[in-house]
């Protein structure tokens, strides 16, 4: 049965303002590469050959991203395409003739992005692009860490918590749950590398799994005191520019030294705040600040594909004309 247009859907077909969410998928469709992800994802991807045919697979993608940019559930996404038309026009929907991938249908794509680890592969699909335009300069590196919650409660179907998740100090309160550790190049402020652990591991012990092959600085906070001494840097070509702690510079005397030392820390922490920014997109912009699945390799893969679509983001007007692909 036809629907009979309303009046309100005139109105809105009609409206001469369009809202920050309608400008952000705007942007986002002329930045993101969906042709090299789609082939990246293509040969993984059931071929239907037997029951009902798949959904296409940029449709699925464009899902699944936007399931990530608001933070949605499984289900929660499959509502809000009822909910926000503008959302079913990006996925590509039309919602009175054509079938609407349910919950279940995304979890089985994000599924097969984690069991075939592609979610570290579109990281680095869009980051060779990205580098190829210019966008990403091989300069050094900022390494840095971040705490993200786990339910501590017990209160569900195994009555237990996350048995990889774990608890660690930060400053005097106590943390569960999980970390991510990421690096950032020092020019651009764009997160290459990013590798999931349980909150207890420290940030110094993951300094080297950071880095790229060339780098030759890296900027850190004081709680990656020692990295260059660690057994896996030894032998690296690499200038450790790690933060002083706070009690050292305090205790030095009042003078020419301390005046310097000072300054030298105020201008290497001008850079490491740039690693600041992925985390604030990923954390205030797209909503995560807590675990959604079980398990470190789930919430790995999610984040990883988090940051991916963070650096388009920081980059979208600077590739929206002609996009990255």
């Amino acid at each position: 049965m036809q629907q009979q247009t309303s009046f309100l859907d005139v109105l809105l077909q009609n409206k001469s303002r369009k809202t920050r969410r309608e400008v952000f998928l705007s942007q986002m469709e002329k930045s993101i590469p969906w042709a090299l992800l789609v082939a990246l994802i293509e040969p993984f991807y059931p071929t239907g050959k037997r029951g009902r045919p798949p959904i296409g697979i940029e449709r699925m993608l464009r899902l699944y991203f936007v399931q990530l940019w608001y933070n949605f559930s499984d289900e929660g996404t499959e509502d809000a395409l009822y909910d926000m038309p503008v959302l079913a026009r990006f996925v590509g929907i039309d919602l009175t003739s054509e079938r609407v991938p349910d919950s279940t249908t995304l979890k089985n794509f994000r599924h097969l992005l984690e069991e075939n680890e592609l979610a570290p592969k579109i990281l680095d699909q869009i980051n060779a692009l990205l580098a190829d335009k210019g966008l990403m300069l091989r300069e050094g590196t900022i390494v840095d860490a971040t705490l993200i919650a786990a339910p501590p409660s017990t209160k569900n179907k195994d009555k237990t918590r996350d048995p990889e998740m774990h608890q660690a100090k930060k400053g005097n309160e106590w943390h569960f749950g999980m970390k991510m550790h990421i690096g950032v190049d020092v020019i651009s402020g764009l997160t290459h590398t990013a590798v999931g652990t349980a909150a207890n591991v420290s940030d110094v012990a993951m300094a080297g799994q950071l880095l790229r092959s060339d780098d030759r600085i890296v900027f850190a906070d004081a709680g990656y005191t020692g990295a260059a001494k660690r057994p896996e840097n030894e032998g690296k070509d690499v200038d450790w520019q790690v933060a002083r702690k706070r009690g050292q510079v305090k205790k030095l005397p009042e003078g020419e030294v301390k005046g310097l030392t000072q300054y030298a820390e105020r201008l290497k922490a001008r850079v490491r705040a740039r690693v600041e920014h992925p985390f604030h997109i990923v954390k205030n912009l797209f909503g995560h600040r807590k675990t959604r699945y079980r398990g470190i390799a789930k919430n790995e893969s999610q984040w990883r594909v988090l940051f991916a679509l963070a650096n388009v983001y920081m980059t979208r007007k600077k590739v929206m004309v002609g996009g990255l692909a």
